[in-house]
């Protein structure tokens, strides 16, 4: 199997001393988007951050913008429980440990299908992204985190507002985020007695290429077509930094940030 990692930055004293405070990462979806502005954010702040997405080659445009950061690009498909078995490896031998996952990689799926026509393989490939490969990486983080010195971590799932509310034609969408609700609680339950800490941030319009669309116009529940107003990524990023710097003794279980006048509460 081909090496999938790939060395970006230099390597520091700040990465080899021993550490009491959280500073080393998995970001997934780190090439584009919510992850990229996440890692970024994290790099700036001082952490190393393990970069995971299916293309080497965006994950390196993202360690490029943080040139004195400490970062590792490492290819991923998080619904291969081997790449992620790889991930974490790749991880923990070039930095020691992982005190934080941030659990971003997901997929829409095709939009504006109904559930009548929404095929099977499109509903099966949603779950596998959104909802199993954030179960594979967070049960790797576990594993990890519960046997290092010291031990604990903290692991941050990336919900959204369809976690709470779903949007027209999003079956698949939105009961993998609900699931991921689920997740986190019986993550975050599960994680007490090994100093493991699980949050879940719930996310509406951030602007990013994803999101794109909705300025000029999304589906509403009533049926009509609306731009929708969106919010500065790097406002999601600084939430998930201040989420990921608590000590493990403080948690913030679950966070909901939003452009303001957004639809939300019943998408109106």
């Amino acid at each position: 199997m081909a090496d999938r990692r790939v060395a970006c930055g230099p390597m520091n004293d700040r990465q080899t001393e021993t550490r009491t405070d959280p500073r080393i990462a998995v970001v997934t979806g780190a090439g584009s988007g919510i992850g990229r502005a996440v890692a970024v954010e994290l790099l700036r702040a001082g952490w190393s951050v393990a970069l995971a997405g299916r293309r080497v080659e965006t994950l390196e445009e993202t360690a490029a913008l943080v040139p004195e950061g400490a970062a590792l690009a490492v290819r991923t498909d998080v619904s291969h429980q081997e790449d992620v078995a790889a991930l974490f490896t790749a991880t923990v031998e070039r930095f020691g440990r992982v005190d934080l996952l941030f659990n971003n990689a997901g997929t829409f799926g095709p939009g504006g299908v109904p559930v009548e026509e929404l095929p099977y393989d499109a509903w099966r490939h949603v779950v596998d992204t959104n909802l199993n490969g954030a179960f594979l990486c967070a049960q790797a983080a576990y594993r990890q985190m519960k046997e290092q010195d010291p031990r604990g971590g903290r692991i941050i799932n990336n919900g959204s507002i369809s976690a709470h509310t779903p949007r027209p034609h999003s079956v698949a969408y939105t009961a993998t985020k609900h699931a991921l609700t689920g997740l986190t609680k019986a993550l975050s339950l599960d994680g007490r007695p090994y100093d493991i800490a699980v949050g879940q941030i719930d996310i509406g319009n951030a602007a990013t290429d994803m999101t794109e669309r909705m300025q000029t116009g999304a589906l509403q529940a009533n049926g009509t077509v609306a731009p929708e107003p969106v919010m500065d990524v790097a406002d999601v990023a600084r939430t998930v930094r201040h989420m990921a710097e608590l000590p493990l003794q403080a948690n913030v279980q679950f966070a909901t940030v939003l452009a303001t006048a957004m639809p939300y509460v019943g998408r109106g």
